[in-house]
């Protein structure tokens, strides 16, 4: 009887632990546009694209007050890395 008890309660604790861990899992990509603070300037010209064959991640290139921004995602990922040319001389 005790034993039945027992795991009665290892059960429901187990599915209440699972719950709150998993409740967690999915929302960062159901939060639409939870950017990062935003000064008044926009910088909304189109982005150059740098497109690979299959395996390979995809670039995208944009200058932003002088310096070279470039952005690459692999996949489906939400993750990119990202690198900064500072000063670039092709951004004018």
């Amino acid at each position: 009887m005790r034993s039945a008890r027992t795991r009665t309660i290892t059960a429901a604790l187990t599915a209440a632990a699972a719950l709150v861990l998993l409740s967690g899992c999915g929302a960062k990509a159901s939060e639409p546009f939870k950017d990062a603070p935003r000064s008044g300037k926009d910088n909304g010209t189109a982005a150059d694209l740098v497109r690979m064959p299959d395996g390979f991640s995809n670039a995208a290139t944009k200058c932003d007050h002088g310096n070279r921004i470039y952005s690459a995602y692999h996949g489906d990922n939400k993750t990119a890395s990202i690198a900064v040319v500072p000063a670039d001389p092709t951004c004018n």
